[in-house]
């Protein structure tokens, strides 16, 4: 599982606990079943009006994306590109070729192939751009749609609260608590399960997306730089050097912290 996803889990946990056992004299209170099921029946509902049936189901599937550890497998592209590199400048098409059906990254084998092609430097580029964007495009719309959930979950609590009061206001002349008081649970509830769940559930898992598809346009666009030095025939060396530039780790592009270095006396250095 991913070690932060794991983290965000327990800490929401522990919350949930603390709210249930150390702010209510019976911890039952804070569960009411209607109220949750207009938050969440309400949310999907509009969820699904406001977007293809299709594209709801394929982000669905993505939820899991947020629990496990993903590799992005961006050591094995520039191995995979340097190797390629190496045997393109020797003029060695045909084990280019046979590197190629060992690859898994479609992104990478589809640069090559129009290397080996002989396509124009141009034509390569707007095809692997226009890849990005697309992939761009498709994942923000999927991250987007928990983003509107989000915003539906906290309008849908809110009409819940509304719904409790008018049942509430209803019998409010009996004076019987016995059915005030669950109209008023359900008022006061569903904002909060509304609440909760944008923001623990749904903005979590859209932010998780974002972040994961921000890590993939770098290793795309690192393989984007590989094919073009390979097409202007750089050496594999200088090719290997650019490509790990994308991966390190620097803690400050701009400037390194100071290291003190050790004071030498003014007699010292007079000796010396």
């Amino acid at each position: 599982m991913n070690p932060s996803t794991l983290i965000g889990i327990l800490a929401s946990i522990l919350l949930l606990v603390s709210v249930l056992f150390f702010t209510a004299e019976s911890p039952g209170s804070f569960l009411n079943v209607p109220g949750l099921a207009i938050v969440v029946t309400g949310t999907l509902a509009a969820t699904f009006i406001s977007y293809p049936l299709k594209e709801v189901l394929r982000v669905v599937r993505l939820v899991g994306l947020v629990f496990r550890r993903e590799n992005t497998y961006v050591r094995d592209d520039i191995n995979e590109l340097v190797s390629m590199s190496r045997l393109w400048f020797k003029g060695d098409v045909r084990a280019v070729e046979q590197e190629l059906e060992n690859t898994r990254n479609p992104f990478l084998r589809t640069g090559i192939q129009l290397v080996i092609a002989n396509t124009k430097e141009d034509e390569i580029f707007d095809m692997l751009r226009w890849r990005i964007a697309r992939l761009k495009a498709r994942e923000h719309a999927e991250a987007q749609i928990f983003r509107t959930m989000a915003t539906y979950a906290p309008a849908f609590g809110m009409i819940g609260t509304l719904v409790g009061l008018v049942n509430m206001l209803e019998v409010m002349d009996s004076g019987n608590l016995d059915v005030i008081g669950p109209r008023m649970s359900v008022a006061l509830l569903t904002t909060f399960y509304g609440i909760l769940l944008a923001n623990l559930v749904f903005k979590p898992i859209a932010v998780k997306l974002e972040r994961r598809t921000e890590e993939r346009l770098i290793t795309m666009n690192m393989v984007l730089e590989g094919i073009s030095l390979i097409t202007k025939r750089r050496l594999p060396s200088f090719i290997e050097e650019t490509l790990n530039s994308f991966v390190a780790n620097y803690h400050d592009e701009i400037r390194e912290p100071d290291v003190k270095k050790p004071r030498t006396s003014t007699s010292a250095a007079a000796k010396g």
